[in-house]
């Protein structure tokens, strides 16, 4: 039982500390000089998500490449 019991609390207390330690900070107060409802504090995920398509696109094509010419040289 105490096998089993030392990685879970393991696991537990370290998924604990991820989830507490890693959040996001509160928002700042309004107040400072800002009116109405703003929107703003959005991660620009744009660009980079992008950059990873692309780079995944290209992975997936070679290996489709890579296969077919492996195929026809069989």
């Amino acid at each position: 039982m105490r096998k089993l019991l030392a990685p879970i609390l393991f696991t537990f207390i370290f998924v604990l500390f991820a989830l507490v330690g890693f959040s996001q900070p509160p928002p700042p107060p309004s107040g400072h000089g800002e009116t109405g409802n703003q929107s703003g504090g959005d991660a620009p995920i744009g660009s980079g998500l992008a950059i990873l398509i692309g780079l995944g696109a290209a992975y997936g094509s070679k290996k489709l490449y890579d296969l077919k010419k492996n195929r026809l040289e069989e």
